[in-house]
């Protein structure tokens, strides 16, 4: 069976307020461009956090990383793309790539994991109902 790859991508413009006293994205920001790279692919696969909500659930983030391999600086355009990658476990993991738009140059990679909460704020074990229908309509699952 083949793997089935779901990824988005999303275009940013550092504003000002995002870059140090050289011009230099301060680093922090890089996790705020990483939620624009999810925002962008829960709109595309209706994997939104009002989606989730809306399910009952909360997603919160339990871990992130991010490897920052060039800088980014106060007007250039980049590129984030998010890619979920699949696991058997009831959480959300995305990979992470930030390119210069102009020069393709990789800026920075990370990842993360989401778990799911209840309404009640409990770790929720297993992969809530809606989650497995959604891998099964966008053929993760069969």
């Amino acid at each position: 069976m083949k793997k089935v790859i779901l990824s988005e991508m999303a275009e940013i413009t550092p504003r000002f307020s995002e870059v140090d006293s050289l011009g230099i994205v301060w680093h922090g920001n890089y996790l705020k461009y990483f939620e624009d790279g999810r925002e962008a692919f829960g709109a595309k696969y209706n994997l939104g956090y009002l989606e989730v909500f809306n399910q009952g659930f909360l997603t919160p983030l339990v871990k992130i990383n991010c490897d920052f391999k060039k800088i980014l600086k106060y007007g250039d355009k980049a590129i984030i793309k998010a890619t979920y990658i699949d696991c058997e476990a009831a959480k959300i993991t995305f990979k992470y790539l930030i390119l210069k738009k102009d020069t393709e140059e990789v800026v920075a990679t990370g990842e993360s994991v989401q778990v799911f909460l209840n309404g009640k704020g409990e770790l929720h074990l297993t992969i809530p109902p809606f989650f497995a229908e959604w891998k099964k309509k966008w053929g993760i699952t069969t």
